[in-house]
């Protein structure tokens, strides 16, 4: 394992890490009166300040191609929208489950990779992916005895669905490798706030935080799940690729568990556990997936196939 390996799947956990916190900032703005459009559109502005100073720190360039325009606007849309149907959902269900339903994404990313991009299928891509779907459903609870929301669902798949075509088209576009982190980073949120803006005519009224603690969170929400876990995520990409940058993503829903646990003081439950485990288990697999492929392949040289 080379040394770019090893910091791939370092920023890819802080970036799982990191992106887990939306809903503990976002749902407080809620409850201050704020609707997804106002919270995401000021995580936006708040975020670009931050960049900005980081570009300028480095004496990045901020001219942009026609071409890396073009690329860098569909992905801001594609990260908005994201966005924006994740935290509509955190209206019709539990915040908790509905963040951890997001990570559908990881199989969308290596279904597209291996049909679109004709990635090779390996084995312990296949086993970690199946390990992950069932330590991923045991943390998630419905609250109460009730049923998810299905325009929750719907909500939440579309936000996988955007977020997977993002992680890909950031892997394998050459425009994209091409752009610094930062800029590339900056400019997508810039789009992403044109967007958030286009909504206002529509009915996507802008609200404010009822109280001085809500920019707080504001300016949290803006730092932590947009800019650290952006950026660790951009570069993790290109460091391991968009399928192992996927599924140790898992992480998130494993981290808030433990975050609950540690922070809040809440139970643990025999479930949590195991479901922490198999996450564990399935991100340990991508770290070491050339050693599970041969012990595989070893494995089925034992049992040779009979023909009849």
């Amino acid at each position: 394992m080379t040394v770019d390996n090893i910091k791939g799947y370092l920023l890819a956990a802080v970036a799982a890490a990191a992106y887990g916190t939306n809903p503990a900032f976002a749902i407080p703005l809620y409850e201050q009166g704020m609707n997804p459009n106002s919270v995401l559109l000021f995580r936006y502005v708040l975020g670009l300040p931050v960049l900005a100073c980081i570009m300028q720190a480095r004496g990045l360039s901020w001219k942009l191609r026609t071409h890396e325009l073009l690329h860098l606007v569909i992905l801001g849309v594609l990260m908005a929208v994201s966005s924006l149907t994740l935290f509509e959902s955190y209206r019709f269900m539990n915040s908790g489950v509905a963040s951890t339903l997001l990570f559908v994404y990881p199989i969308m990313v290596a279904v597209l990779m291996i049909f679109l991009f004709h990635e090779k299928f390996r084995i312990s891509v296949g086993l970690c992916l199946a390990i992950m779907c069932a330590g991923l459903f045991l943390l998630m609870k419905p609250q109460g005895s009730g049923t998810l929301s299905p325009a929750g669902i719907l909500l939440v798949m579309v936000s996988a669905g955007t977020y997977a075509v993002y992680i890909i088209l950031v892997n394998v576009s050459k425009t994209v490798a091409a752009i610094p982190t930062t800029k590339l980073l900056f400019y997508v949120l810039l789009s992403g706030t044109l967007f958030y803006l286009c909504l206002i005519p529509l009915g996507f009224g802008i609200t404010l935080p009822a109280r001085g603690g809500g920019w707080l969170s504001l300016v949290a929400l803006a730092i932590i799940p947009t800019v650290i876990s952006l950026a660790c995520t951009t570069r993790a990409i290109q460091l391991i690729g968009s399928t192992p940058t996927a599924i140790f993503g898992a992480l998130e829903p494993f981290s808030a568990v433990v975050l609950s646990v540690a922070v809040l003081h809440q139970s643990i439950t025999p479930r949590d556990i195991l479901g922490g485990l198999l996450i564990i288990l399935a991100t340990t697999i991508v770290v070491a997936d050339d050693s599970v492929d041969r012990a595989i392949l070893h494995v089925r040289k034992m049992f040779p196939r009979r023909h009849t």
